[in-house]
């Protein structure tokens, strides 16, 4: 299109972004203190600057133009002009090209020369830049709806996933045709039997000034600059990473998989006060940041990320509800995990249940229909621990579901009860909110912290490679090395350590809530201590596919043994919370804690805070109203020493066979043990036996 024939004709406030419609782009922005708005456009690969068209029009607060003649693929960025007065909060500044909020398709990448670092230079060969796109043809893919009880998750990395895994083609390795591929689908679906994925950032992220000098750089993604568009690092097809994308999302339904993205709409990739002018803060910093009132020059950091997105603004909560839309009805997406989710439920200042956020996603067509809405249920913010306070019908990040069931395996004292209510769904947290158990995401390890093996490995975290002198990453991480600080070749140490591994992913899948596991657990992924890989895409972020040794296949065999036996049994999967107070025909509680007598916990044995071995039995009759269904009794011990438990004598009992054995986690017994006979349940183990009702 000849430079010199572009004009600008009013255009349309209604859709932001740049919207083609076959004879044109309409552009919209909005910027409440901005004076003037510049549509700059580029060639196509994007390094070579076209032409400058001021915005024509501007209704309410949006800024908006259509472009006759434009056409899909065209490259832009804006130049928002306005006062540079950072004590009243504003930073225009129009030396600095500007990222479309709602871009969605990226090119190019933030470069950390002098143009892009000096006010007073020209950002527009040292930035990322805006593509418009049509929209994907219709998905011909339906999702497979999984029954919410029915949920196991893996949380992984697109590109850490899959970068070392030798079964895939190396061009598709770290990348979203990797995960796509065949190798890795019969992977998640047959052998570790999971049916669902949550993927860590995979919106455009920003790459940190202060991480590329130290050659390093955001691995995990938590620093967004582009809500609408998928990263283009992670597509093995970067000019086409919106089709791979697509692509992606479909093949795991097919196979009967869902996908669930980390979302971080809490902060924006700029930083604070000293941080890069990028996107938001050249467009209108006071409208899309929350400011210091006694000091606009600074920032709330309620993320502690440099910057908090001001959610209680109409026009920035529009923004991340435009973007969750889209990505549901553009990609696909099962549901969301919302990273430092208080932010989102501040209005302004408080946290609330009704705060307008929560209430304009209930009320939406879209995002109302959406199953997972998963909350990490803090932030460092003033009152951002908000575990269990979120509104009906989310589910949450369970943080003492995992430190509770660390504590209990690594022998601490005074935690059995606590196993105990971790075990039932935590209903002291969730149940007083109307809240199910599936509304409590539970994990013993996650992105952020220890793998599994380290969490057995390591005492202390190992994180000098991060560059940060070791100070960043969490300090008390309730693990043991169980005689040895990392690798070691005492058998003995890794024989614990293994039956350690085993016995939390036991824990993890008997327990009533929704399973999380971290992708590697499974094989014993390490990371060498470092409990804060967010920086190294490297081999230490990376699973490591090809240092998987029999130890680790055998895992992997157990991990998926646990979900399968989950899968298999209604009892570990109540839709309500287990009291103790539903019984069935023959009188057996839903839920009975056994003390190692074979009788039901007193509640002196509930006082006595050095006990280590607890046994938990269902009735599955009771939980669900079905009759005939079996019983299950689960023996938990974290004693460095044997238990005799006598199993429990029950009306109409048929005999005890085991079925889960973490010390012998490849037996298939099948003999069956009378109701009152004495078992010894083995140190630092989990056994479980079924029991189908007699006649």
């Amino acid at each position: 299109m000849d430079p010199k024939t572009i004009r600008a004709e009013d255009g349309s406030p209604d859709v932001m972004g740049a919207t083609p419609d076959g004879s044109g782009v309409n552009f919209a922005l909005y910027s409440k203190n901005g004076t003037r708005v510049e549509l700059c456009l580029f060639d196509d690969d994007g390094k070579t600057e076209i032409t400058r068209i001021d915005l024509p029009k501007k209704t309410g607060d949006v800024w908006h133009g259509y472009i006759p003649g434009l056409k899909p693929g065209q490259v832009y960025g804006y130049r928002v002009h306005g006062p540079f007065d950072p004590q009243q909060g504003h930073r225009f500044n129009p030396h600095k090209l500007l990222l479309d909020p709602y871009a969605t398709e990226i090119t190019g990448q933030v470069n950390w020369t002098d143009e892009q670092t000096n006010p007073q230079k020209d950002s527009a060969d040292a930035t990322v830049k805006a593509r418009v796109t049509e929209p994907l043809p219709p998905s011909s893919v339906p999702s497979p709806k999984i029954p919410p009880e029915k949920m196991r998750i893996v949380e992984m990395h697109v590109r850490g996933y899959s970068m070392t895994d030798p079964k895939i083609p190396g061009e598709l390795r770290g990348t979203y045709a990797g995960l796509a591929s065949d190798e890795s689908i019969d992977y998640i679906r047959n052998t570790l039997k999971a049916n669902t994925v949550e993927l860590l950032p995979s919106q455009a992220k920003l790459n940190d000034f202060f991480l590329s000098l130290q050659g390093l750089k955001n691995y995990w993604g938590y620093n967004t600059i582009g809500f609408f568009a998928p990263e283009p690092e992670y597509a093995a097809d970067k000019g086409h990473a919106r089709q791979e994308f697509r692509a992606m999302v479909e093949k795991l339904h097919a196979n009967g998989i869902e996908i669930i993205l980390d979302v971080v709409y809490n902060h924006a990739g700029e930083g604070n006060e000293k941080g890069p002018t990028i996107l938001f803060r050249g467009i209108d910093n006071a409208s899309y940041y929350k400011l210091e009132p006694g000091d606009k020059t600074k920032y709330i950091n309620d993320t502690g990320c440099g910057n908090t997105l001001d959610i209680a603004n109409p026009a920035v909560r529009k923004l991340v509800l435009d973007s969750l839309r889209y990505w549901v009805t553009e990609y696909g997406i099962d549901g969301f995990r919302f990273d430092l989710a208080t932010v989102l439920g501040r209005d302004p200042l408080a946290f609330t249940q009704t705060a307008a956020f929560f209430k304009e996603i209930e009320q939406d067509p879209v995002l109302s229909k959406v199953k997972m809405k998963i909350a990490e249920p803090w932030d460092p913010g003033p009152g951002g621990y908000q575990l269990g306070n979120f509104p009906k019908g989310w589910m949450e990040w369970n943080d003492r579901f995992r430190d509770d069931v660390r504590r209990y395996w690594r022998g601490d004292y005074d935690t059995i009860s606590w196993l105990a209510t971790r075990l039932a769904g935590s209903a002291p947290e969730f149940e007083p909110n109307g809240g199910r158990p599936q509304d409590s995401v539970n994990f013993v390890t996650c992105h952020d912290g220890f793998t599994l093996r380290d969490l057995v490995s390591y005492i202390s975290k190992k994180n000098l490679a991060n560059g940060e002198d070791n100070r960043d990453g969490a300090s008390e991480n309730y693990s043991a090395n169980y005689g040895a600080e990392g690798d070691t070749r005492d058998a003995f140490i890794n024989a614990v350590r293994a039956q350690q591994q085993r016995n939390l992913l036991a824990t993890l899948f008997l327990a009533q809530g929704t399973p999380m596991m971290l992708s590697g657990d499974e094989h014993g992924n390490s990371q060498k201590g470092n409990n804060n890989a967010y920086c190294q895409d490297n081999k230490t972020g990376w699973l490591d596919w090809a240092g998987i040794n029999e130890a680790g296949r055998d895992l992997t065999k157990f991990a998926g043994k646990l979900m399968e036996f989950r899968d298999a049994h209604a009892a570990l999967c109540s839709p309500g919370f287990l009291h103790g107070k539903n019984k069935c025909e023959n009188g057996i509680k839903d839920l009975t804690w056994i003390s190692p007598s074979g009788n039901e916990r007193t509640d002196a044995e509930w006082d006595n805070k050095g006990d280590k071995c607890l046994g938990m039995m269902l009735n599955e009759a009771a939980i669900t109203g079905r009759k005939g269904g079996e019983r299950l009794l689960a023996v938990f011990n974290s004693a460095a020493s044997s238990v005799e438990f006598r199993l429990p004598a029950l009306k109409g009992g048929s005999g005890w066979t085991r079925a889960l054995d973490t010390s012998e986690p490849e037996a298939d017994d099948k003999t069956v043990h009378a109701d009152g006979k004495k078992y010894m349940i083995p140190a630092r183990s989990v056994v479980v036996f079924t029991q189908k009702p007699g006649k």
